[in-house]
């Protein structure tokens, strides 16, 4: 195998973060329709999962993780019935996009170095 756990898990995260923002989008895109009940997608604990799973390889793991999401009915539920906090979710939605860039920032670096190691970066 060409990459290592930790860019096999940088890769989870990116693929995680994205799967969450989509999610993440959907929520505020229907905040305002009666009865919506917000979802999330938990990839942290998936990937911590994954990590420490024990017997197998953790790349192995990682690389066949999908993530999808699933209802969240810990927020307070509206007159409308919907679930959704515009200021919480857009909060969420803010700090996942930050981690999500930072996975991407790392795991580019992490292919750069293995570029120059290479003698073709």
């Amino acid at each position: 195998m060409l990459f290592d756990t930790t860019q096999s898990a940088l890769e989870a995260a990116i693929s995680g973060a994205s799967a969450r923002q989509t999610a993440l989008a959907s929520n505020l895109a229907n905040a305002n329709t009666p009865g919506y009940q917000r979802v999330d997608v938990d990839f942290h604990t998936s990937l911590a999962a994954a990590l420490n799973g024990g017997e197998g390889d953790a790349a192995e793991r990682l690389h066949s993780m999908t993530f999808s999401p699933e209802a969240d009915a810990s927020g307070a539920v509206r007159a409308d019935g919907s679930t959704v906090d515009v200021d919480a979710e857009s909060a969420k939605l803010a700090a996942n996009a930050l981690e999500h860039q930072a996975a991407v920032q790392v795991a580019h670096a992490r292919i750069g170095i293995l570029k120059a190691a290479m003698g073709t970066g």
